[in-house]
Order: C-alpha cells, then structure tokens, then sequence
C-alpha cells in the first residue's frame, strides 16, 4: 500500500531522532507538509537543521495550556504521537514519580491532543499514538512502561469512538534500535540485541524505519481505527 500526503500537513509530536525522526522523515516522503514539535523548539529545531522546509514548534503534552495553545496556531490533518517518558526497574526500586510522568506523557497527552485538536482535525483526518509491545507481554522491570502502554491501547479504542469519524490508531513497537537502549551500556546492549535477534522469528532487531512504515500504513488505510499495530517481529509470539 502506497500513501500519499501531497497535500496533507503532518504534526510530528516527540524528539528529533529515532522514531519521531523516521516518522518525519516518511510522512515528508510521501508528500506531507511535515511541523515537527516538542518541548523545546530549540533542541529540534538544531535535530532538524537539515530539514530547514519542516516547521517546528514548541509543545509539551502533558501541560494542558501548552498543548491548547498549539491548537489554536496550526490546523494539521494528522497528528502523530512519539512523545514518552520512561519507568523502567523492578517493583523495589521503581519511582513513583516516573510511573506517573510516564502516563502523563504517553496516556493523557493523548486525551489533551484529543480534546483540543480532535474538533479540528478534518473527518479524514487521524491520530496515531504510541503504545508498545510490552502492553502485551510485560517483563520483570518494565512495569510502569507495560502498564502505561496497555493503558494506551485502551485510550486509542476509546478516542477511536469519541473522535469518529476521525480515525485513531496506536503503533506498538517491541524491541527497536533507536539509541533508547544505550543507557545499558555496550555490553549489555550487545547482549540483548544478541537475544532478541537469535530468538525472534524475523530474526533481527527491529529499526526506526519498521515503526514509521507502521506509521504511515496507519495514516493512509481509511479503514483502520481502534487499533494498535504490534511492530516487533514476533517477539510477543514466544
């Protein structure tokens, strides 16, 4: 399936590399006028520097105001989430406090984009989250961020009614290679992406470009909402 943009303006929520960045970069592919944006104008507008035809604002989702004013400056016809904050570790160490910047983030940012974009986007429009593979199948460690992502998939079925005829999907990443993990450090990085390649059943690390495909297809097919589409190469079958 071939989407096609021209015509269309795009607003990419999120930072300006890994996912957000392929997202970008693909919906100004297929012919999108593309306005990139997050919490600091500055930070993207440098992320960007080689993509001087995309308009770049200043939003942060889970400040009502902010997002508010963001509506009432630009009219896109699909909005595109990326934006997170993360809650990793075991019941014993996990921060309260990140768990509920993680929901803030990923699960009412969405409602905020809903509530005051939704009227305005055109009854072809969309809204596509993101929720993530873990929604599905959580591991010890990733509590907060499979409880926030199972929390998604509810609020994508949920917009998909309150917003109809507007569409409202979510893509849901497993394992993909953005950066997100190099906080582990090398050798364990090495280790996981190892893991994930040899047991998979595509048998590689998923990348920045799988998602945005997602992306796109979520956009383009006019029949799909309510839904979250599992972008991890089976890694939720084992």
């Amino acid at each position: 399936m071939s989407t096609d943009l021209a015509g269309k303006t795009v607003l990419v929520i999120g930072r300006g590399s890994g996912i957000a960045r392929a997202v970008a970069d693909a919906v100004s592919a297929a012919g999108a006028t593309v306005i990139v944006a997050g919490r600091s104008a500055a930070t993207l507008a440098e992320a960007y520097s080689d993509r001087p035809e995309f308009t770049v604002e200043t939003v942060d989702v889970t400040d009502e105001r902010s997002v508010e004013v963001l509506a009432a400056r630009i009219a896109p016809d699909h909005i595109v989430t990326t934006a997170s904050a993360r809650a990793r570790g075991e019941i014993g160490v996990l921060d309260p406090a990140a768990v509920a910047a993680s929901f803030a983030t990923k699960v009412i940012g969405p409602v905020l984009l809903a509530k005051h974009f939704g009227p305005k986007l055109p009854e072809d429009g969309s809204l596509v989250l993101s929720s993530g593979a873990t929604a599905l199948k959580p591991t010890v460690g990733v509590l907060g961020v499979a409880a926030t992502n199972a929390a998604v998939d509810v609020v994508t079925k949920s917009l998909a009614l309150e917003l109809a005829p507007r569409r409202v999907n979510a893509v849901s990443p497993g394992t993909i290679d953005t950066g997100a993990y190099d906080a582990l450090g090398d050798e364990k990085k090495r280790a996981l992406y190892s893991t994930r390649e040899s047991s998979n059943p595509v048998r590689r690390m998923g990348t920045a470009a799988d998602v945005a495909d997602a992306v796109l297809f979520a956009i383009g097919n006019t029949f799909l909402t309510g839904v979250s589409l599992t972008v991890d190469g089976g890694e939720t079958l084992l």
